[in-house]
């Protein structure tokens, strides 16, 4: 598997959506998080919306963006709950080719040290779409700082061995 990360790091084209009803960009904390951490890690933050949590308006949103061949990844935080307004998943998952189970499950084993059992309302996934690796989290920052530095952090990183995500996303035309 070490022919999956190479010596040098790859800067991928980042996307961040925040699900919410309440946040603007001023109050958006897990969102400017994910953006800063991003880019702290050499990533270029090529797009930033906040759209409410809305099935419909979270499918358009997330189909733009796999469409768009410059998008490489979407980091997408809120909507993962078990509230009725809580559809990300139910908005995404149609649109995914394959899923990658082992986010939520690596999600939910960490928070199980930080959260305790709350873990288990969490829905975090993730899955590929048109050459797009989206990955979903709750919308605490704290929840967004887990998934950062727990697996994002790494699985970004083209250089992380024995492999990592990198190598599976469409190139940048």
């Amino acid at each position: 598997m070490a022919h999956l990360a190479s010596d040098t790091l790859t800067p991928l084209q980042i996307a961040v959506l925040t699900v919410s009803d309440t946040r603007d960009e001023s109050t958006d904390t897990s969102g400017n998080y994910l953006v800063e951490q991003a880019k702290a890690s050499g990533h270029n933050v090529v797009a930033k919306a906040i759209c409410i949590d809305d099935k419909y308006q979270l499918r358009a949103q997330l189909s733009q963006w796999i469409a768009d061949p410059s998008i490489q990844v979407v980091l997408s935080t809120g909507g993962t709950g078990f509230t009725a307004r809580d559809t990300t998943p139910e908005a995404f998952a149609p649109l995914f080719d394959r899923q990658i189970e082992g986010f939520g499950e690596l999600f939910r084993h960490i928070s199980y040290g930080e959260i305790g059992t709350s873990t288990v309302q969490s829905r975090a996934f993730a899955g590929f779409a048109n050459g797009t690796a989206i990955f979903c989290m709750p919308g605490s920052t704290n929840a967004c700082k887990t998934a950062w530095t727990g697996i994002l952090q790494e699985q970004l990183d083209s250089r992380h061995r024995p492999c990592n995500f990198a190598p599976h996303v469409s190139p940048v035309e």
